[in-house]
């Protein structure tokens, strides 16, 4: 099972090898599994896969498990097991503990009232993996649309100083500059509009620029008499991390900086 999970936009994109699908516990009380079969298990060449996509709301819980948590009695009716596992998020203090996110216990406890309140018949290992939905706060990421035109680099530029002033980061001004240049500056020349910037502060700060291509940056080692294609070698240079990341609108290339001690 292979989630990636945008929590600026609370989108969730899911796809399954094999894997039953998790199920998705509301702040509501709602408990919704998504209506689609698993894919085939890695390794059978050929098969497609199918994603499936939800948008989540702050606090909701998304439950994933392994095949073992649902495995019924011997003689049990198929989908059993799922329904017993929905009639449990539906019960035993789950959505309660959804609702209330400084409860005590936190989502240990939501682990500890689903495994009470399923039979212990169960076979084979289980794991069970409890996460809950939440994104930064309003004042901690930036979101700029970019003209897909070689001017809009400088502006980019000046976008990223303005913030990262106001974020109290004038230590990365220059480096996260450079990094927003090179990465604005390919998607102008190779991707296709829309073209967006996004400054992110979490744990590190995150330079991200999205755009309507597919088409996957390489990086490459410029010979001393070419004017261009160092930029993603100074990228992969100045970021503690990067990559690129894949939707069905396009890709979005991202580089991680680490922040200053002292902040």
């Amino acid at each position: 099972m292979y989630a990636v999970f945008d929590p600026i936009s609370q989108r969730c994109a899911l796809a399954s090898a094999g894997h039953p699908w998790p199920a998705l516990v509301t702040t509501a009380g709602a408990v919704e599994f998504p209506g689609l079969t698993p894919g085939a298990p890695l390794g059978i060449d050929g098969a497609p896969y199918e994603s499936y996509e939800m948008t989540l709301s702050g606090g909701d819980l998304l439950v994933l498990y392994s095949a073992g948590l649902l495995a019924a009695d011997v003689g049990g009716p198929p989908g059993h097991g799922a329904d017993r596992l929905r009639a449990a998020l539906g019960s035993a203090g789950v959505p309660e503990l959804a609702a209330e996110p400084d409860r005590a216990g936190g989502l240990d406890a939501v682990c500890d009232a689903l495994l009470q309140r399923l039979p212990p018949h169960r076979s084979g290992d289980v794991a069970l993996l409890v996460t809950r939905s939440r994104g930064p706060d309003a004042d901690r990421h930036a979101t700029w649309d970019v003209p897909a035109e070689p001017e809009a680099v400088g502006q980019a530029r000046s976008l990223t100083g303005d913030k990262l002033t106001e974020w109290g980061l004038d230590e990365l001004e220059y480096t996260a500059q450079l990094l927003v240049s090179e990465l604005v500056t390919n998607a102008v020349r190779y991707g296709n509009p829309p073209i967006r910037l996004r400054l992110i502060l979490d744990r590190r700060l995150i330079c991200e620029v999205s755009d309507g291509s597919s088409t996957s940056p390489h990086v490459r080692r410029a010979l001393k008499t070419d004017e261009g294609g160092r930029g993603l070698f100074l990228v992969t240079q100045l970021a503690e991390l990067w990559g690129t990341r894949y939707d069905a609108r396009g890709k979005a290339v991202w580089a991680e900086l680490p922040l200053p001690a002292e902040a």
